[in-house]
């Protein structure tokens, strides 16, 4: 019975320290939507976006109600620093104007 309490003193202590020395697993988070989600553009939308690209330059406008159109609002967002068009983070600028 002694040789019993040893031996699981032995292999508890044993454990701890495993536990305290041993490298942390490696744990990695993924969002399976954003990975599904792969877009395919159509020449014709590639056409589209370099036109607009072309149009419009970020000059410092930050909101809905300084745009002209929903295309620019979409311009602004993608490439434009410090807009405040998105309020859900959604990709969609502009969703509650009633202008566009």
């Amino acid at each position: 019975m002694k040789k019993l309490i040893i031996l699981v003193t032995i292999a508890f202590t044993g454990w701890k320290i495993y536990q305290q020395y041993a490298p942390a697993p490696v744990v990695e988070w993924s969002n399976s939507e954003t990975q599904n989600s792969i877009q395919y553009q159509t020449p014709e939308a590639i056409t589209r976006e370099a036109t607009n690209a072309m149009r419009f330059t970020c000059d410092g406008r930050e909101y809905c109600s300084e745009m002209t159109s929903r295309a620019e609002a979409e311009y602004f967002n993608r490439y434009c620093p410090n807009t405040k068009m998105d309020g859900d983070n959604d990709g969609i600028p502009c969703e509650n104007d009633s202008r566009f």
